[in-house]
């Protein structure tokens, strides 16, 4: 069955330049990987949840900020594992804080019967285009052009 993800890409304006609020994922698995691994606070749907919902939901609990209206659809993107993803951008700002209450519980190191708890992102920050062009997944790099087309910047 295809995974269906939502979330958020938060935006602002700085010195008349587009700068995009992007994610690094926690754990040891990302601890020392870098470029192409960044993304835009998203998460799995619910059952009877409606994705902007799903969105929402997800970048309160990954980042601790509350996402604020109007939001811009970006329609959907498949990265490479084929899950696919839904999107919506918004302006905000961020205080430089990950205060989010998203962690995930797994095996480590493998096989060991230890277990450990991490967050689910572990940095986060505002980037050029250029910069995010290279950090980001690279499927999600699409959402950052529909944006940039959509605000005609």
């Amino acid at each position: 069955m295809q995974k269906v993800s939502a979330g958020l890409l938060m935006y602002k304006i700085r010195n008349n330049q587009l700068e995009f609020f992007l994610a690094h994922p926690g754990g040891p698995f990302w601890k020392n990987k870098d470029d192409g691994t960044w993304g835009i606070p998203k998460g799995e749907i619910h059952d009877s949840e409606e994705p902007l919902e799903a969105a929402k939901r997800e970048f309160k609990e990954e980042t601790g900020i509350t996402p604020k209206e109007p939001f811009i659809s970006l329609g959907e993107i498949t990265q490479k594992s084929g899950k696919v993803v839904h999107a919506w951008a918004f302006e905000g700002d961020w205080s430089g804080l990950l205060m989010g209450s998203s962690y995930v519980t797994m095996e480590y190191p493998a096989k060991s019967g230890k277990t450990i708890k991490f967050p689910e992102i572990d940095k986060a920050g505002f980037f050029t285009l250029e910069k995010a062009k290279k950090i980001i997944n690279p499927a999600q790099y699409e959402l950052l052009l529909r944006l940039k087309d959509y605000l005609k910047l």
